[in-house]
């Protein structure tokens, strides 16, 4: 089984894992220029993946229910509300993107692709 590892290990990865565990977080955003970096395939309608913490410990189990690549600019509100973080519209939660990938190394524009999930908690 593949997993799934949210955000950055530095306290942010169990602030969004506890948003998936509680039903708020149903959807993630990837570059998807990191799959390439990693040589890892697209996940896949109906894959399991295991939710890790901070350690690397398997906290959950997800499964995917959505996968689009698409460029940045096109993310639509109901995906980017669904990621559960409390972003008020689609432009809070595109800067928030931007920062959080800029601080990463990754300017991202508006062409930018990205891939984004869909799932559900299936156990925990």
């Amino acid at each position: 089984m593949r997993a799934m590892e949210l955000g950055t290990p530095d306290g942010m990865r169990t602030e969004l894992n506890s948003l998936v565990l509680t039903g708020q977080k149903t959807a993630t955003t990837g570059l998807l220029e990191d799959y390439a970096k990693e040589t890892e395939g697209l996940e896949y309608l109906g894959e399991r993946l295991a939710l890790l913490d901070e350690r690397g410990r398997s906290i959950a189990v997800i499964e995917i229910t959505g996968v689009e690549v698409k460029p940045f600019g096109e993310v639509t509100w109901e995906h980017a509300r669904a990621e559960g973080e409390g972003d008020a519209s689609l432009e809070e939660w595109r800067a928030g993107h931007r920062r959080y990938w800029s601080r990463l190394g990754t300017p991202v524009e508006d062409g930018t692709p990205v891939v984004c999930l869909a799932f559900r908690l299936v156990k925990d």
